[in-house]
């Protein structure tokens, strides 16, 4: 059966995380995905580990789309990338505000061509209003928006240095958001013929994410009880066999504590004045883990355990780390991860689907028989490996990409480093590139298209 985005194709003019990832599960759906890169590449492309000249954090994001490598400074570049965008149904970007309009390649003068494309733009803080112009990564967008508040209030700062969480939750989230707005836009242009444009700020995905705001806001002060279903404030034990787990239920909050007085038929403990309520529950913590982690090492197994907190509705999750997990019988079954070409010979793991569609009957298995991948078209690509072919379905002939090569509107695919130049032969390309990123960063406003690499240069929300 035809995946369910089947026919649709996707022009990715974004880098690094958020646009990336937004494309790349429209990918997954079935779209065809077309990468556009500028000549200094996705900066996710020195990422480390690297397997061969192929970063595994690209791999992750864009295994699978057609790379065309275009220098939107150079004659001619912008007409690719508007024939690019003629033939499109969805296009996504994450510049910083403004820079994609600097070379003409902005909502209105697309869509002016192609009225049926959908066109969603993810940014830090919107197209619009004081903040527009903010350069926007991850961390400063979970920092702004309180994410980074919640977590040191729950775990501290260690050393008295303030940290921030590892993952982007920002960029993810925002990337699946603009998905979703992507999916419902093109649902609205097959029932009306219509396509429209799309702007989701990082900023506002995080606190449609935050399921806690409503407590935050509140003006409430709690105490010692905790919110119900918060995941604030959730104990760990030591499993009868030795594992380390973590329960979803407070020992604390008043919604949550009877359900250990369920599974430990404990129901005297309610009476106990050092666990009557939240603030003695709280003063006398370790006396009431103590009890309960002792009556877990009652079990012979982790397997008897379970079945007891699962009557008093409590779930269990095993302490493991990612490689242990995807080891495991359930990540195998559900075929939770793939392997992708280094380009080299070797593979790359990466995250699999997180769905399966009935109309695909059993999921495919993540490896054939002999190692290789199941999925041919799962590949990451070099920097401007589909130039010509993607240019002569454009309708360009041999001797204008010829001529665009000669006019560097093109950026050739080469083994070097993954991108399209041998940077290691080119060491002064290097460094005008690594320059041109280090500059971008502190600029407020977008260069136009008339200054020296400014597609390169624009900021990206990583």
């Amino acid at each position: 059966m035809p995946a369910p985005l089947t026919g649709i194709r996707v022009v990715d003019f974004s880098r690094v995380l958020a646009g990336p990832l937004c494309a790349q599960t429209l990918l997954e759906l079935g779209a065809e995905v077309i990468k556009v890169e500028p000549p200094g590449g996705d900066l996710s492309r020195r990422a480390f580990p690297r397997e061969a000249e192929i970063s595994g954090y690209y791999a992750q994001q864009n295994a699978g789309k057609r790379n065309v490598s275009i220098d939107l400074n150079a004659p001619g570049a912008r007409e690719v990338a508007l024939r690019l965008c003629d033939r499109a149904d969805v296009i996504v970007e994450s510049f910083r505000p403004g820079t994609l309009p600097s070379f003409g390649l902005d909502y209105d003068t697309v869509a002016a061509r192609n009225p049926r494309v959908v066109y969603a733009s993810i940014s830090g803080y919107g197209q619009h209003g004081a903040w527009r112009s903010r350069s926007a990564y991850a961390p400063t967008i979970q920092a702004e928006t309180g994410i980074t508040a919640i977590t040191m209030d729950q775990f501290g700062a260690p050393g008295g240095r303030p940290r921030t969480d590892s993952l982007s939750h920002a960029d993810v989230y925002s990337g699946l958001h603009a998905a979703i707005a992507v999916l419902a836009a093109l649902d609205h242009r097959d029932r009306t013929g219509q396509g429209q444009y799309i702007d989701v700020a990082m900023a506002a995905v995080m606190l449609a994410i935050d399921e806690r705001v409503h407590v935050d806001l509140s003006g409430q002060d709690l105490g010692a009880e905790v919110p119900i279903l918060g995941a604030t404030d959730c104990p760990f034990f030591a499993g009868p066999e030795g594992k380390t787990f973590v329960s979803p239920m407070s020992l604390v909050g008043s919604a949550t504590f009877p359900f250990y007085l369920a599974a430990m038929r404990r129901s005297d403990l309610a009476d106990d004045p050092r666990f009557r309520t939240p603030e003695t529950r709280r003063e006398h913590l370790d006396e009431l883990h103590t009890i309960i982690q002792e009556w877990i090492w009652t079990f012979d197994d982790m397997a008897s355990l379970d079945v007891q907190f699962d009557e008093a509705k409590i779930a269990t999750g095993q302490l493991r780390t990612v490689g242990e997990f995807v080891g495991g019988q359930w990540a195998r079954e559900w075929k939770a991860t793939r392997s992708v070409p280094d380009r080299n010979g070797g593979q790359i793991t990466v995250p699999g689907p997180p769905w399966h569609f009935s109309a695909d009957g059993e999921p495919a298995s993540p490896e054939s028989a002999d190692g290789e991948p199941s999925s041919p078209a799962r590949v990451p690509a070099r920097q401007g490996e589909h130039n010509d072919d993607v240019l002569r379905e454009l309708g360009f002939d041999e001797d204008e990409i010829g001529s665009l090569r000669r006019l560097g509107a093109l950026t050739e695919p080469s083994r070097g480093d993954g991108n399209g130049r041998d940077r290691a032969s080119d060491p002064g390309r290097a460094h005008e590139e690594e320059r041109g990123l280090a500059q971008a960063d502190r600029h407020t406003v977008p260069r136009t298209h008339q200054g020296a690499n400014s597609h390169e240069a624009s900021p990206e929300r990583s």
